[in-house]
């Protein structure tokens, strides 16, 4: 089983920083592209980034300029930088992991981490 855990979130004043951090965690899998997606109350859950294994990066519109995705391999983790945070960015966030486990590519979920951006 591929486990992740999120990290840093929190409440922040507008034009306030966060870092969130996901680690990725089990034996004998391997880490594909991982992301973040977040879901604000009355929405569906949206993609906000994307890096591929590779370093290759994808954003939401709304948030490039902005935020900045990274990844360790090494250590399975993914991180997630945000500046400038405006209050239209208050969701839970959840880490995702594509993963090669036991013979099969599958997506894999955080529980997800609160970020709320006051006014």
């Amino acid at each position: 089983q591929v486990r992740l855990e999120e990290s840093g979130g929190g409440l922040v004043q507008a034009g306030g920083s966060l870092r969130l951090s996901c680690a990725a965690s089990g034996s004998s899998f391997t880490i594909d592209a991982m992301g973040w997606y977040r879901q604000a109350p009355g929405k569906q859950r949206e993609l906000v980034a994307i890096i591929s294994p590779h370093g290759i990066t994808n954003y939401a519109d709304s948030v490039k300029g902005r935020f900045t995705i990274s990844r360790d391999n090494a250590e399975n983790t993914v991180h997630l930088q945000m500046n400038s945070l405006k209050p239209e960015d208050t969701a839970v966030y959840y880490c995702n992991a594509r993963a090669y486990y036991i013979g099969t590519y599958s997506s894999y979920w955080g529980q997800g981490t609160q970020v709320t951006v006051s006014s």
